[in-house]
């Protein structure tokens, strides 16, 4: 519905002439369609904060030139068999606002990765979740959350990650924040100075690094093998470094794992000169070969790991739910900050969270995703081998929601590019490196392929881009 702006009461136009003027262009330059309900007389006097009468007068101007019609009770309309004329009064030139957003909430392109499979969200029984929750919230549902996220569900992750992760914690040392930008920002305004330095793997996540860079962090680069971190390489070119973002579990990008020697040796690392590891949890539970490897935060006996977690892997993105562990020592300060940056999740969302946690839906969802996504994982693998066996190296790891293939030769930025104007998603190897030497190669996210033929069809769409 259209409001007008607010009137300037400075120019010499009566007030009623200026309302008239701005509705009688909203029509004719097509923002008030034929048959649409202006606002009632009442409704917008105050709105606007002019007298009844004003807009009343603007009105019958409008209904006297067959702009508007009358339909008593029912209300006012812009006339059904209006065409649009052109008005009289130039338009300021529109302003392009567009921008390349990452997120910009469109449906997803096939082979985007990231995302869990949409298709298999059990949403009926989240929607009864939710809805129970409503019909339960009380005055604790209307006031500011407490910042440190919902109580019941911190309660649900601390008993989940002593579960299935191995961290004994109790729930005042949990955070629940909207998304992991959000840990990484609560993380940095508590414990990061301006200028301090912090490892990060290469490759890795370059949405991290951006966060990180935001924040005045200094990056080290260290490289990343078939053992994951490379620890000594790390303390070579910046020892005393004051954090080190890592992904233990499942190297985001390549899908290792760090080595339980490495983890030991990082873990020493930041008890000799005090630093912070920050543990990126991301997608953990989804392991094809073997039981989940336990988290790096369930060695940590010093208190130098800050544990992330995240519900929009194993849930679905919109919820922008994540959660932070940070040890107890450190509490106090990172609730502090928390209520000063109002990272605030919807209760309702957090409570049904809860709910699905408590009563089992979530180790019953987790276990029908790990055996659907090997399922569909090899289906996009038995579809690239057939088509582009002789392009690509399919590097297959033990767990993970993204398949990594090498190219055998041509940059992977350019082919990327055209891919994407073909309609596929998938991301190129070197966009993630911070330093020039990089490998070439594209990541392809399955967990969305419904069929054989679905991954048969993608792949020959992607193999015509080749």
């Amino acid at each position: 519905m259209f409001v007008p702006s607010d009137l300037d009461r400075r120019q010499s136009t009566p007030i009623y002439r200026q309302l008239y003027q701005r509705v009688r262009d909203a029509i004719t330059d097509g923002r008030m369609q034929p048959g649409d309900r202006v606002p009632a007389a009442r409704a917008l006097s105050a709105e606007l904060n002019v007298a009844r009468g004003t807009v009343e007068s603007a009105y019958q101007l409008l209904i006297g030139e067959g702009y508007l019609i009358a339909r008593g009770a029912a209300g006012t309309f812009v006339a059904p068999q209006l065409a649009p004329v052109a008005s009289c009064v130039p338009r300021a030139p529109a302003i392009s606002t567009a921008y390349p957003a990452i997120h910009d909430g469109k449906p997803p392109l096939p082979l985007q990765m990231g995302l869990p499979a949409l298709d298999a969200f059990p949403r009926k029984l989240w929607v009864r979740l939710a809805g129970r929750q409503l019909r339960q919230a009380g005055l604790d549902g209307l006031v500011y959350p407490d910042s440190h996220g919902y109580a019941p569900l911190r309660a649900a992750i601390a008993s989940y990650l002593g579960i299935a992760r191995g961290i004994s914690c109790h729930p005042d040392q949990i955070f629940v924040c909207a998304g992991y930008r959000a840990c990484l920002d609560l993380i940095c305004h508590t414990l990061m100075g301006q200028g301090d330095a912090c490892w990060l793997e290469e490759p890795g996540y370059f949405l991290a690094r951006n966060a990180l860079l935001e924040a005045g962090a200094q990056l080290v680069p260290v490289p990343v093998d078939e053992h994951g971190l490379d620890v000594s390489q790390g303390v070579a070119r910046s020892p005393h470094a004051r954090f080190a973002l890592v992904t233990p579990t499942h190297q985001s990008p390549l899908g290792v794992s760090l080595s339980l020697a490495r983890r030991l040796a990082l873990l020493a690392w930041a008890e000799r000169q005090g630093s912070w590891i920050i543990e990126d949890d991301y997608d953990s539970e989804y392991r094809y070969q073997g039981k989940p490897l336990p988290a790096l935060k369930s060695l940590d006996q010093q208190g130098r790991v800050l544990y992330t977690g995240t519900f929009s892997k194993v849930l679905f993105p919109g919820l922008r739910l994540a959660y932070l562990v940070v040890p107890a020592e450190q509490s106090q300060a990172f609730a502090r900050q928390a209520d000063r940056l109002h990272s605030h999740c919807p209760q309702v969302l957090q409570a049904t969270v809860a709910a699905f946690l408590n009563e089992g839906h979530f180790a019953r969802h987790l276990k029908k995703m790990r055996s659907l996504y090997a399922e569909r994982r090899q289906w996009l693998v038995d579809a690239l081998q057939q088509q582009l066996a002789d392009r690509i190296r399919i590097h297959l790891q033990a767990g993970g929601m993204h398949l990594l293939v090498e190219l055998c030769e041509g940059g992977d930025i350019e082919l990327a590019v055209r891919a994407e104007a073909a309609g596929l998603a998938v991301q190129p190897l070197s966009k993630w490196y911070l330093e020039g030497n990089h490998r070439c190669g594209l990541m392809l996210g399955f967990t969305n392929i419904t069929s054989p033929e679905q991954a048969s069809q993608l792949v020959g769409r992607l193999a015509r881009v080749f």
